[in-house]
């Protein structure tokens, strides 16, 4: 009994020490749940994280009082992160993703609005464009929308500002209006009738600062306008499929997964001597580095370009963009995934701790870069720091090609930044790897 003790204590103790000693190792396993909980808390309000605002861009077209309230206190809401700007040059945005939605107030929205206080009809209708891969933010827009239209409205039609045109020509028609009864026409010129005494009110409360104003008030029947969504897509007879960001992010994650073999196999052939005996042949250290790039390059554009084939085949995915933009993102993520898996093996000197740093990088990689959860709802600060990221240009650069529809010049952007960190990795992969382990 005390030898089988002794021995199970031996044991127990031989695979504490021999764990504990790859410290390396160690620091992966803890530092791996310590920044992914870090990550998502900061997705979701941990401590006293500011919330991201939406960005969204407004177009007036009417220029009047009601609509300058308007676009002011939205640009005072907190939810929201307004810039004015022209319908073209908004809608532009709203394509390309900077922006997630653009309202446009149409031309007389203030005095059409402030008539259809009082009646169901001739309601002005506010557009809003939107990015269809973000449809909550149109639920935001229209909330905010409600609210800050009625308050403006409300203080042009009961305000104690003199003459009130709107109410004016609401008056005249009802009197001209042949649909309604006489009943319907006596109560609602009654209605006008209490509305200008509490205008006059409005007028002796600041004359003797009284302050009465501020009491509350009517805020009219219902809603003095209509809205119109419109899914902002480069080609307007296509439809927003989701699968195409899923898609994206997902081959993106996997196959940078793919690296980890390449910078694994590459230390095992050096343990078991491989190398060596290659550079028996004339063959440089840098043309071996290079070959296993080359190879690994073509292998993941090749498994790139079968997940999409699936997409296309089976969840309705179309490349709406330019072919070429798009065979451009493939190639160039094929070489960053070879550069990633040659970094990680020059980094991790040997295979054991070379699968731990490759999990952890990758994983860090695809949260930053939008794989699990899109970048657009970071918190703003990480919405800059994720720029840095190479995988951030790669998604962005492959639902530019394919749901969102843009051209070439779209995709020059993502395809420089994914050459530019593979040359980096390649660069320091080259210098930082033991041919001796």
């Amino acid at each position: 009994m005390n030898i089988s003790m002794n021995a199970l204590r031996a044991l127990v103790r031989k695979d504490l020490i021999l764990y504990f000693s790859n410290r390396r190792s160690l620091l992966i396993t803890l530092l791996a749940p310590i920044l992914i909980a870090a990550f998502f808390g900061s997705l979701f309000g941990a401590g006293n994280a500011k919330p991201s605002r939406i960005p969204i861009a407004v177009v007036d077209l009417d220029n009047s009082a009601v609509t300058g309230k308007i676009v002011a206190a939205m640009q005072a809401d907190a939810t929201l992160d307004v810039q004015p700007m022209a319908e073209t040059a908004a809608r532009e945005l709203v394509l390309k993703g900077k922006m997630r939605a653009a309202v446009v107030f149409p031309a007389n929205f203030g005095a059409d609005a402030s008539r259809a206080m009082f009646r169901n009809i001739d309601k002005p209708q506010v557009r809003i464009d939107y990015d269809p891969s973000q449809s909550i933010t149109l639920q935001v827009v229209n909330g905010v929308l409600a609210q800050h239209i009625m308050k403006a409205v409300s203080q042009t039609m009961f305000s104690g500002d003199g003459a009130n045109p709107p109410l004016a020509s609401a008056r005249e028609d009802v009197g001209k209006s042949a649909a309604m009864s006489e009943t319907e026409k006596r109560d609602l010129l009654g209605l006008f009738d209490s509305v200008e005494r509490v205008q006059t009110r409005f007028s002796l409360d600041k004359t003797t600062g009284a302050g009465t104003a501020g009491k509350g008030g009517m805020g009219g029947f219902e809603l003095p306008f209509t809205t119109k969504a419109e899914a902002v897509m480069s080609n307007r007879d296509s439809k927003y499929n989701g699968y195409s960001q899923s898609f994206a992010g997902m081959s993106v994650q996997f196959i940078l997964f793919m690296g980890i073999d390449l910078g694994v196999g590459l230390l095992l052939a050096r343990r078991l001597g491989l190398w060596k005996r290659l550079r028996s042949a004339p063959i440089s250290r840098s043309l071996l580095l290079l070959s296993a790039m080359a190879s690994t390059t073509l292998i993941a554009s090749l498994l790139m370009l079968c997940i999409y084939a699936a997409a296309i085949a089976f969840f309705g995915v179309r490349i709406e963009g330019s072919i070429a933009g798009f065979l451009g993102m493939v190639l160039s993520f094929g070489l960053l995934t070879a550069t990633f898996g040659l970094l990680i093996a020059a980094l991790g000197k040997t295979p054991e701790a070379t699968r731990g740093l490759a999990v952890l990088a990758t994983l860090l990689l695809v949260m930053l870069g939008g794989a699990w959860v899109p970048s657009f709802i970071f918190p703003e600060w990480l919405q800059t720091v994720s720029l840095a990221i190479p995988t951030r240009w790669a998604i962005d650069g492959l639902t530019a090609m394919t749901w969102r529809g843009l051209d070439f010049s779209a995709a020059i952007a993502p395809i420089a930044a994914t050459l530019g960190f593979s040359l980096l990795f390649g660069a320091v992969a080259i210098w930082r790897f033991d041919w001796e382990e």
